[in-house]
């Protein structure tokens, strides 16, 4: 289960925040994680809360905001519809994906001196 790597670096990047801003304790944590990213946001919480004991994390809620996917075309920059072919029915161009497939650590809410 990758979740738990993925918590393992998300923690890491809390304590690095913790350190820099000084801060006293992590009250919430918040994670955008993209609808194509891979990531079972269950099983996400549920690493979360196995490994945040004992680390700066330990008191913290974790709030996930799942991001949908949103697919572009490389030539003229339109938006496809959800579900539709990957090809732009504007210009016909190849497509990429613009969203979705992220795990960011968005906000945390720290308390500090």
């Amino acid at each position: 289960m990758h979740e738990y790597s993925i918590v393992q670096a998300l923690v890491n990047q809390v304590e690095e925040q913790v350190q820099r801003h000084r801060a006293r304790a992590v009250h919430v944590v918040c994670v955008q994680v993209g609808e194509l990213s891979g990531v079972e946001v269950s099983l996400l919480k549920t690493a979360y809360d196995l490994f945040r004991q004992d680390t700066v994390c330990a008191q913290a809620e974790l709030k996930v905001e799942t991001v949908g996917a949103r697919w572009e075309c490389r030539a003229c920059a339109a938006t496809l519809a959800p579900g539709g072919p990957l090809r732009c029915d504007r210009c016909g161009g190849a497509v990429r994906l613009a969203q979705g497939d992220e795990i960011v650590l968005s906000k945390l809410e720290l308390e500090v001196a």
